[in-house]
């Protein structure tokens, strides 16, 4: 009988892989977890914690494909987002900015987090904010267009939300920090 040996960049390959994949399904199942506020059409979810974290684990271009994943899981029909749409009509919904600017927040966490050696936790909190910010402009504009105006969609899907998601930041952080001692 044969045996089946991978190498050591195979293993690393497959890896990578997994963990994108890990993270693509860690944000739909964070979109489950989902506070509905009564005065906004956005729910409070834990997508932007798994996002950040996704970034800062997999790096800019691994977070971005987890998120890609997610995003193409839900195009073709899954319904995993916090609305439970799935599907076209997933992307067409007032919280479809926010899913939208999902991958380049990763991307913009990760690559931030990663940019110096020296002060890598105040780097990687920048890039959570970042982040935050990338998903907030996406997630504004869009909005804005359902409930009548920028100002209106700050007020509605924005200041809400910024103290809970910057403690998400803060949290994902410090899970990298206790991981890497």
């Amino acid at each position: 009988m044969h045996a089946l040996t991978l190498s050591r960049r195979q293993v690393s390959i497959w890896t990578k892989a997994l963990a994108v994949l890990a993270f693509a399904v860690a944000t739909a199942i964070s979109a489950r977890v989902s506070v509905i506020l009564p005065f906004s059409p956005v729910p409070l979810t834990l997508q932007v914690l798994v996002v950040i974290l996704g970034g800062f684990v997999l790096g800019p271009w691994g977070g971005l494909l987890a998120q890609g994943l997610y995003l193409q899981a839900v195009l073709l029909g899954a319904p995993i987002t916090a609305a439970n749409l799935g599907g076209p009509a997933a992307f067409v919904g007032p919280t479809a900015g926010y899913l939208l600017a999902f991958p380049l927040a990763a991307f913009v966490a990760g690559w931030l987090s990663r940019r110096g050696v020296r002060f890598q936790a105040l780097w990687r909190v920048a890039g959570g904010l970042a982040a935050m910010v990338v998903i907030y402009a996406g997630g504004a504009a869009w909005l804005s267009g359902y409930v009548g105006g920028l100002p209106q969609a700050w007020a509605l899907g924005v200041v809400p939300f910024a103290s809970a998601d910057a403690l998400k930041v803060v949290i994902a952080s410090a899970l990298l920090s206790l991981h890497r001692r």
